[in-house]
């Protein structure tokens, strides 16, 4: 936001893209949870394009990234996150749209420093290299820090209306925004990428073990995202919705996966990810009877669901906590 406002100021002609991987938080899990209600739900991208008064493209790469994610050619950093990797696939394929659209250089809000694995001085020119933009891209925040790139050379920018900024805070930028009048921006510490959380990331690790193999698609990566996540046993896991929003997603998955619920008192849905047998399908139900309002009861009635509609009800004991041990859960 502030780097296309820094360039748009100089006269400048700027459109913003925007890379749909799939692993994108926001929109997604806000929009769902019942805690979530309360917070505005909208794209970020799409809000700062308004507020700038620029065109947005979107652009879906969910298939394309897999590769990113799947094989990282810089290795994962904390978490799952293949930063340096992704800061050059997607700088690439700007490049790749500006030369199919007739513009001459790239510009990223970056800044040396910033972030441990994709933004230090000696993995920037990396990206420029492997993304091919080479000195077509421009990052106006720390640029006066680094050589003059293509468009600082032929005069298209001024060099030195760019800007110096370097190191992990974020007040410069915050600063610069209030200058700019720019209220309400996304949390400015973070990314907006699942795979960056640790919880998530373990979840994936666990789909990728259980398959015996590195591949997801995009239902994978979205169940991810909600629920409780148990498993135990190494067979199958289960989708437990926490709430009435998380409830009403995981139902769109009925026909996909056997699933269960608490017809005695209200609970959640659960769904059964894997092979299950009947021995699988009772432990299944007396934990959708331990996350029920149930639990404290010594009998509570599930729905067994299969995939073509059918329906059995069960008896069970709820399972207490001192059952469940700490690592069946994801």
């Amino acid at each position: 936001m502030l780097a296309a406002r820094l360039i748009a100021d100089q006269g400048i002609h700027v459109e913003g893209i925007n890379f749909y991987t799939g692993f994108c938080v926001e929109g997604h899990t806000h929009a769902i949870r019942n805690q979530h209600r309360a917070k505005p739900k909208r794209n970020n991208a799409l809000w700062v394009a308004e507020r700038l008064n620029i065109k947005l493209h979107i652009i879906d790469v969910i298939e394309q990234y897999k590769d990113v994610v799947i094989n990282p050619k810089h290795g994962y950093g904390a978490n799952m996150n293949p930063c340096l990797g992704c800061k050059s696939f997607m700088v690439g394929k700007a490049r790749q749209w500006m030369e199919q659209n007739g513009f001459d250089f790239i510009i990223t809000g970056e800044v040396i420093g910033q972030r441990p694995k994709s933004q230090r001085r000696d993995t920037m020119p990396v990206v420029a290299r492997e993304s091919g933009a080479f000195d077509r891209l421009l990052r106006p925040l720390c640029a006066r820090l680094l050589p003059p790139t293509l468009p600082e050379r032929e005069g298209w920018v001024n060099r030195e209306k760019l800007l110096r900024m370097n190191g992990r805070s974020r007040k410069p930028q915050m600063a610069l925004a209030k200058q700019f009048g720019f209220r309400d921006y996304a949390q400015p510490a973070g990314g907006c990428c699942f795979l960056t959380d640790k919880r998530y990331s373990h979840k994936l690790a666990d789909l990728w073990q259980s398959r015996g193999e590195k591949r997801y698609d995009l239902d994978d990566i979205m169940l991810l995202k909600v629920g409780r996540h148990l498993r135990p046993r190494a067979n199958f896991k289960l989708i437990v919705g926490r709430d009435d929003g998380e409830n009403n997603f995981l139902h769109g998955y009925r026909r996909q996966y056997v699933h269960m619920f608490p017809t005695s008192h209200k609970g959640p849905l659960v769904l059964v990810n894997g092979t299950a047998d009947a021995s699988d399908l009772q432990l299944a139900a007396r934990l959708t009877a331990r996350f029920s309002q149930g639990k404290e009861d010594e009998e509570v009635t599930v729905a067994v669901c299969n995939t073509e509609g059918g329906q059995q009800l069960v008896a069970v004991r709820p399972m207490s906590p001192a059952e469940i041990p700490g690592d069946w859960y994801l």
